[in-house]
């Protein structure tokens, strides 16, 4: 299971963007994910009539290492770490560790 989903709500700890907030848009891999207005670069594109694509400079977010980055806690209004526990239905649950709260309510 991982601690940090597309969609999510985090908070950039580290690198040019720190502090930055944005929600996850998708994961690159079990250890990179892109996070939207974070890791933006700009990017030098050569234009490609068959596919009708332009060229010239286009920015786009760049992955980010998920030890950069830590779920933004609602309750505190900061970063915060996650942790798995199984509850008593057998289910398995993201939590805060910080107030104990679970993430998926």
């Amino acid at each position: 299971m991982n601690k940090i989903r597309k969609g999510d709500e985090v908070v950039v700890l580290t690198g040019k963007d720190r502090g930055r907030r944005g929600a996850v848009v998708r994961r690159v891999d079990d250890e990179r994910l892109v996070v939207e207005g974070v890791n933006r670069v700009k990017k030098h594109v050569r234009p490609n009539p068959l596919k009708g694509e332009v060229g010239g400079i286009v920015e786009k977010e760049m992955p980010i290492h998920v030890s950069n980055i830590a779920l933004f806690n609602p309750a505190s209004q900061k970063a915060d770490r996650v942790g798995i526990k199984v509850l008593e239905d057998g289910r398995k649950a993201r939590f805060f560790k910080s107030n104990g709260e679970l993430v998926d309510a």
